[in-house]
Parts: structure tokens; sequence; C-alpha cells
């Protein structure tokens, strides 16, 4: 497997952290605060991050290229130790290029746009030239606040503010070319921004929850989805746009009724940098897991929690995002009876307080920490275990840590590349 490039060093070999299956387990939390800055070496060039080509969001993509600047073969991102000059100046180089490409596309679409913009003054809308941009991954998209609502018409919510995918389906179909989509003659429709790469809207998606959920179809169930309210890509027959890298389910065959109820807490080895860390478990702190059990439903809880250096900016303020899932067994039919994920949104005080706790904090911490909470989808009816698995593992995509907990072990590939730094490491002045 073949890695992104990256600015590099190595951290002398520790104390290797033991293989474990960690489902029914339960770990004490660990104390203490990282003094890391909670900028961060990814996010120091602060005014880059909205154009930030994708391989920097830690999502383990194996492949990049940067627009028509550069090229760079796949290569293990412990083979080059890029100077932060150079990685500047390619940054700059990248930007410069980025910027050109989108001027020439809107202005080639100046006619389209146009046309737009009458149609969303017909619906109540008013849109400006600042209204419009181009985004390399997405395409042509117009901005405003609640603009996809407004077009796609009266539409009963859920309490919890998902909206009715079949109903969505039945006046916008799927697009059969870009998943993610709902195509209507004059604009497309989106899920939510929190699926893509790295939760920033100008990424791609993050392989392949949201193409799995697109397709997911059994007798019985009902789908709810979250959209990209604030944005609609206006260019409906504009080129798509592929990336060559995925993730995978995890083998799982234990009996759900089986599994001890209790909470366990799964971290990256200990021994790995922050580059690592962001690189290979997509810049995971840790995943929590909970069982609990009540009148023959068996409940499960997860939540991931990023690094301090992962943010994300919602209405002008700062959060460090926690995706979040939940589902509900019934013991009696021996079926999932409803499944949903949300991205939790927490204050500096509050990310502190949660990451090196568990599940249980809420019963034993009087302070109780209540993190906003926007719900990014729901799935009511019979599902079988097996879907569950492979919807959980992809909601969480490229983090191993999923991957160990339904399956006792990580995945081949990162089980390699940790041997590979290991071995690196050990050979270093000092090392092991």
């Amino acid at each position: 497997m073949a890695w992104p490039i990256g600015r590099t060093s190595f951290l002398p070999k520790t104390r290797e952290r033991p293989a474990a299956a960690l489902r029914d387990r339960q770990q004490p939390a660990n104390s203490g605060r990282s003094t890391r800055d909670a900028a961060g070496q990814w996010r120091s060039l602060q005014d880059l991050d909205a154009a930030l080509p994708n391989w920097l969001y830690g999502d383990n993509r194996p492949f990049i290229s940067i627009a028509n600047v550069y090229w760079m073969r796949p290569i293990i991102c412990s083979e080059i130790a890029m100077a932060d000059q150079e990685y500047e100046e390619i940054m700059a180089r990248y930007l410069a290029d980025i910027e050109k490409q989108a001027r020439k596309r809107l202005a080639d679409a100046t006619d389209l746009i146009a046309k737009f913009t009458d149609l969303a003054a017909s619906k109540g809308v008013i849109l400006g030239t600042e209204s419009f941009e181009y985004i390399q991954t997405i395409g042509i998209v117009a901005k405003a606040p609640g603009i996809a609502r407004t077009l796609l018409g009266p539409i009963k919510a859920e309490r919890d503010g998902l909206l009715p995918f079949n109903e969505i389906a039945y006046r916008f179909p799927p697009s059969p070319h870009y998943e993610g989509c709902f195509a209507g003659p004059e604009f497309i429709l989106m899920a939510h921004s929190c699926y893509r790469r790295g939760m920033h809207p100008v990424n791609n998606w993050a392989p392949r929850f949201i193409d799995l959920f697109w397709r997911f179809d059994s007798s019985g169930i009902e789908k709810y989805i979250a959209l990209d309210e604030d944005r609609v890509r206006i260019d409906v027959d504009g080129l798509g746009y592929f990336e060559a890298d995925t993730w995978y389910g995890a083998p799982f065959d234990e009996d759900i009724r089986n599994i001890k109820t209790g909470i366990a807490k799964l971290r990256p080895p200990l021994d790995l940098e922050p580059r690592h860390i962001s690189f290979f478990f997509a810049s995971a702190y840790c995943l929590d897991i909970k069982w609990s059990e009540l009148n023959g439903i068996k409940s499960f809880q997860a939540l991931e929690m990023k690094t301090e250096d992962i943010r994300i900016e919602v209405e002008g303020q700062h959060y460090f995002p926690a995706r979040y899932l939940h589902a509900e067994f019934d013991l009696a039919t021996n079926c999932f009876r409803h499944f949903d994920g949300a991205i939790q949104l927490f204050t500096e005080d509050e990310y502190f307080q949660r990451r090196d706790s568990d599940f249980n904090m809420t019963m034993k911490n009087p302070a109780h920490i209540k993190a906003r909470s926007n719900k990014l989808f729901k799935i009511n009816g019979p599902l079988k275990t097996k879907d569950w698995v492979d919807l959980c593992c992809h909601f969480y995509t490229a983090n191993p840590l999923t991957f160990e907990y339904f399956s006792g072990e990580y995945p081949k590939h990162v089980n390699e590349t940790l041997e590979r730094i290991r071995d690196q490491a050990s050979k270093l002045p000092g090392g092991a």
C-alpha cells in the first residue's frame, strides 16, 4: 500500500501497544491533556484551509495529484522529508492554479449563472456574483442560507431535522453519476458536508458511506438524510470527480445477543507520532464504545473523537467535531430496528474534558458535557448485522480503530505500515 507525501521525522521506538480485541473489556480512561498547539502542524497556514488538497485531511488517501502543478508518484510517507519552504512553495503554486481554474470556469458559465440567478429569485432567494463558486471536487455551486430547502419545496422534516430520503428521491431522483446527490433539471441537491473528507466542504465524499447509504434498500426500512442546506450544484451536466481509493468494512460474525454490556475505549498505538496518527488513523484520538440493555433492546453507542488539530467552522465558530453512532438491537427479532449517526460539536473546554473520559462520565461528572449535535442520517426498520457493521465502518472511514473493534486487529495494510515505521525508527540513533 502506498501513501501520500508528507513532512517527515522519526520517533525512537518505545514500548509497543499489545494487540487486543477490546469489545467486551472495560478500559479505564486515560487522564492528561496534550500540550501540542491546537493549531497543529497541518493547520498552521490558516488562510489556506479552505483550499487544501484532500490528502492533507488525514483520511488515508493512497494517491495524490496536485491539479496541473505537479504529479507525485505514490510513496511511503517516510521516504521523503519535505522542507517547510518547499512545502509552502508547492502549496502556493497549487492554490494559484486552483484560483486560475476557478475564475475560468465561472467566466465560461456566465449564461448558466444568470439563468440560475433568475430561477432562485423566482423562489425568493437573491443571489449575487459572490454567491457562486467553482470547487474542483464538486463543480459550480450556488451558496445562500437555506437555499437547498427553499428550492426543494415543502417537505415534512423529522423532529431531529432529517428529511425522508424517498420523498426527496421522488422529486429529485438520486443521481446515477454523482453519489450523494439528488439531480434535478436545473440544480443538484447534495448530502451534508460532514460526509466529505475531513468533514470539509471543499473535499470530495469520504469513501464509502454515502455510496452505500444511497444504494442501501431493504424491505421495511425507512431512510432519512441531512442535506447540505446552504449549497446546491448548478452545472448539472458537468463532469464528476473520481478519486481512486476506498475503505473496507470489517469481518464480524459475533452474535449481538452475546455481546456483554459495558464500555471500551480504543486508542491508536501510543508510540506513533502525530503525523502517523493523521495519515494512518484519520487523525483519530480515540473511539469510545458502549453497549447497554433495557426491556429487550440492546443499545449501541460509538463516539469517534479526533486529535486537537482537527476543527471545523460552523456559523462563524470553531468546534472540535466528533462523529457519533447509535443503534438499537431487538433481542426478540434478532436484528437492529434503528440506526442513526450525528456530528457532535465540542467547544475547546468540552473537548478536553470529554476525550479522555468515556460514556459513563455524564453519570459521574456534575458538569455534564452536552455537546451541540446535528443528526446526519437514520434508518428505521429491520437492519441486518452485516449491513450495520458495513455502515459503521464506512461512517468512520479510514479509522482502523473501528476495524479493530469489530475484528480484533487492524487491517493488514495498517499492520504492515506500522511494522515499517517501527523498523525504521529502531535503526535510528537511540532506537531500540
